[in-house]
C-alpha cells in the first residue's frame, strides 16, 4: 500500500446523497478477486450510456457527457467530493478497489457508511468526514471555479483550500499511523515476521507431529 502523506490535487464533484457502493461498482464486476483492474468501471452505470461487461473493452463505449468523471475540466482528479451516507449498501471491498485504481486517495463528505469507511483505510484511500456547510461551500467552490485543488495534510490532519482556508478533519490515530507508513493489514503482520517463524520453529520442537 503507497503511504500517504499530503496530496495536493484537482476536485471532481459528485452531487448525490447516498451513494452505494453498487453505483460505485455494480455487481457483475465482483467475479475478480484481483485489486487491480476496476477504475475503467468505476460508477459504470452512470459513466457510460450503455451495459458494462467485465473484461469488455471500455475504450470505445459510448460515455455519458453529463457526468462528472467524464467532464474534461476534472479529468486527473484525485479528490473525490461527495454528498451524505457515501458508500452505503452491501460491504464490497471492490468499491474501494475501483476508487483506488482509478486514482482517487480522498473521499470528502458529510458522513460515510461504516464499513465502506472502514474499507478505506485498508485500502490506501482516505476517508475525511467534514461539516456538511462546508461541504456544501466546496461543492459551490468546485462549480464554479475551473481546476479547483485542495491541498490535504494527514499528518496536520488539515485540508486547505486555494484561499488559505483550513479545515481540520478527525482520524483515528492507528488509521493515520497505517496511512502514513503505508501498512495494509498484511503489512502490519509482516512487521512481526521475525516472532512468527520463532514461534513456529519453537512449535515445532514442542509439538513435531503437527508438521507431519
Amino acid at each position: 500500500m503507497d503511504k500517504f502523506t499530503t496530496l495536493q490535487a484537482l476536485v471532481v464533484p459528485l452531487d448525490r446523497p447516498n451513494v452505494d457502493t453498487d453505483a460505485i461498482i455494480p455487481k457483475q464486476f465482483l467475479k475478480s478477486i484481483r485489486r487491480s483492474g476496476f477504475g475503467p468501471n468505476l460508477f459504470d452505470e452512470w459513466r457510460y450510456l450503455d451495459h458494462g461487461e467485465p473484461d469488455q473493452d471500455n475504450s470505445g463505449r459510448p460515455l455519458n457527457p453529463d457526468f462528472a468523471l467524464n467532464q474534461l475540466r476534472y479529468q486527473g482528479a484525485r479528490i473525490l467530493l461527495g454528498r451524505e451516507n457515501f458508500g452505503c449498501g452491501s460491504s464490497r471491498e471492490h468499491a474501494v478497489w475501483a476508487l483506488e485504481d482509478y486514482g482517487f486517495r480522498v473521499v470528502i463528505a458529510p458522513s460515510f457508511a461504516d464499513i465502506f469507511f472502514n474499507n478505506c483505510f485498508k485500502n490506501g484511500v482516505l476517508p475525511i468526514v467534514l461539516d456538511g456547510a462546508k461541504v456544501d461551500a466546496l461543492f459551490k467552490a468546485v462549480e464554479t471555479t475551473p481546476g479547483y485543488q485542495l491541498t490535504v495534510d494527514l499528518q496536520a490532519q488539515i485540508v486547505t483550500t486555494p484561499s488559505g482556508e483550513q479545515m481540520p478533519f478527525e482520524v483515528d490515530a492507528f488509521r493515520k499511523h497505517c496511512l502514513l507508513e503505508g501498512l495494509d493489514d498484511i503489512g502490519l503482520t509482516l512487521q512481526h515476521a521475525d516472532a512468527i517463524r520463532a514461534y513456529e520453529e519453537r512449535r515445532r520442537g514442542e509439538a513435531p507431529w503437527l508438521f507431519n
